[in-house]
């Protein structure tokens, strides 16, 4: 153990932390170049043959830019794309970004250290860094932007340079240390834990864009709003934020298991997508997809009387037709991703003849991140947080979420010797407490001490 990491888990001393030397180099997950076509022909993808965990050398620090200890980090999707170089190899986002020379060329290198999301302690800032001081305890947004860029200062999310830091970025998160700019920084929710704050912001501030901001569909009080994968990362925290506004969430899910898990988060009504004949259609036909849209919309009205005004869709090919067909007159179908298949198809009709919307939705700017963040800072929005990996079982992390074997957020332990540790309000989260604020691992099947079957159900 080096000298910085060990002083830290000691508990050093903020003003001290500056006096110890960083480590030359430190643990990191990773991919490698000469893993670039390791599945090439091969009938399944499995991240466990690709993610490594071992030793890379710390990167020079811009002036723009902070070191942070990372205690934990979380599993995102955009880690399996990245693990199995597809639908395109993250080394070619590292080898464009290298080519703009500067602090920008540390990125193209014949690894990439990934993860896009953080909780950790601030060890080191850049020369022009204003806001954030050494022992510093924060979350880390998982978007960097050029601020010198004008759009950016529009809405970050326009910027030609905005990158998904840990994706198209090096020096991810899944590791000892990360590297990120100033911009990325939130301060750290005093009465989470390192591994309950590490699994909040890339998912529920997305959810936050696509719902809330003026940016997304902007819901309101009474808003029925239909949620696919609802007790996904994305979609736990929907749930709650529609809650929060006053709408009807109605969430689809696949299994009986995962519709009680729903209820728990306080879902007004759930559909198991196999009861109404919703699962196993690889390739819908358009007459299929008006079929399941209208056994859809007739289980929606039995249960609230309404068609949504809201459909919330990040799954893609498998839903998306249903989406547009389902959403009421005037209403609006916000995506953020498809993850099961980019090429989309609806029937345009239902679309421009009853006057829907279509929005499209990436990740979300640093003002919408602060807000979602202080929604989990006053206890409004809770952690998803379902199971936790330490970083040396970071591949069997990440296989569980590319088998979509897991609900809400896994977590990984970095630098945090064990789970619990980090609070600094103990006061507010006793006043909250536990139960509602890990409303996903008191559950039974994802409780902690259910990881061992977990993990086993992923081999």
């Amino acid at each position: 153990m080096d000298a910085l990491t060990e002083a830290l888990l000691e508990g050093v001393d903020a003003k001290n932390i500056e006096k110890i030397d960083l480590p030359e180099n430190y643990t990191a997950a990773h991919l490698q170049i000469d893993d670039l076509n390791m599945f090439d022909g091969a009938s399944e993808k499995d991240v466990r043959k690709s993610l490594h965990v071992g030793r890379v050398p710390m990167p020079e620090l811009a002036p723009d830019e902070v070191v942070v200890a990372v205690m934990a980090s979380s599993i995102n999707y955009n880690t399996v794309w990245s693990a199995t170089f597809s639908p395109v190899p993250t080394f070619n986002f590292l080898q464009r970004m290298g080519r703009e020379g500067g602090y920008a060329a540390r990125h193209d290198l014949p690894y990439h250290v990934v993860g896009s999301d953080a909780s950790g302690v601030i060890v080191r800032v850049g020369a022009g860094v204003r806001r954030w001081r050494p022992g510093d305890h924060v979350v880390v947004s998982c978007v960097q932007v050029d601020d010198q860029e004008p759009a950016t200062h529009a809405d970050g999310m326009l910027g030609a340079g905005q990158r998904i830091w840990g994706y198209e970025t090096n020096f991810g998160g899944l590791a000892h240390y990360c590297v990120v700019r100033a911009s990325q920084l939130l301060a750290k929710p005093a009465h989470l834990t390192w591994e309950e704050s590490a699994g909040v912001m890339l998912t529920a501030a997305t959810s936050y864009r696509m719902l809330v901001s003026d940016n997304g569909a902007r819901i309101k009080q009474g808003d029925i709003v239909l949620i696919w994968g609802a007790t996904g990362g994305l979609g736990a925290f929907a749930v709650q934020l529609v809650k929060n506004a006053g709408g009807i969430p109605v969430g689809v899910v696949s299994s009986e298991e995962k519709a009680d898990i729903l209820r728990t988060l306080g879902c007004d009504v759930v559909i198991n997508r196999n009861e109404i004949g919703l699962g196993g259609d690889d390739a819908l036909t358009p007459d299929r997809t008006i079929e399941l849209g209208k056994r859809l919309g007739r289980a929606i009205r039995a249960a609230v009387g309404e068609d949504p005004h809201v459909v919330f869709d990040f799954i893609g090919q498998a839903t998306f037709g249903i989406s547009v067909f389902v959403v009421r007159r005037g209403g609006t179908v916000v995506t953020c991703g498809s993850s099961t298949g980019y090429q989309h198809q609806f029937d345009n009709r239902y679309l421009w003849m009853n006057l829907k919307r279509i929005v499209g939705s990436h990740a979300a700017n640093l003002q919408e991140q602060w807000e979602c963040n202080r929604l989990v800072g006053l206890g409004r929005l809770s952690p998803v947080l379902s199971d936790v990996y330490p970083l040396t079982e970071v591949a069997e992390a990440a296989r569980l979420v590319q088998r979509n074997k897991h609900i809400g957020k896994v977590g990984v332990l970095c630098l945090a010797p064990e789970e619990g540790l980090g609070v600094t309000d103990p006061e507010k989260r006793a006043a909250i407490g536990a139960e509602r604020l890990n409303p996903l691992r008191t559950t039974g099947r994802n409780a902690p001490s259910e990881r061992a079957k977990s993990q086993e159900r992923a081999t």
